[in-house]
């Protein structure tokens, strides 16, 4: 992909020494560092975005569950799980 846009930040002197120091070490070119750092950024927020979009599925969901009369209080599913673990240690 041709790169062709130009990309002017500002910061410490100090952070922009450290940062070329370390892209140094590594051998690689600071601008591939930073490009390779904005995708990793692209894409976290991607991921957080769609991993939100899910919860609120999630919990729209158990919303209509509830409100059907399909879901279970807290209490049912304690002493459900409860009676559960009890079979399982042969403590029932």
């Amino acid at each position: 992909m041709p790169k062709e846009a130009v990309f002017t930040m500002k910061l410490e002197p100090e952070l922009r020494a450290e940062f070329m120091a370390a892209a140094d070490a590594a051998h690689r070119p600071a601008s591939q560092v930073l490009r390779e750092l904005m995708r990793e950024f692209i894409q976290r927020q991607r991921d957080a975005r769609e991993y939100d979009a899910y919860l609120r599925e999630k919990v729209e969901v158990a919303r209509q569950s509830m409100q059907a009369g399909r879901g279970e209080t807290n209490d049912e599913v304690e002493a459900r799980f409860a009676a559960r673990r009890a079979r399982a240690t042969g403590k029932a």
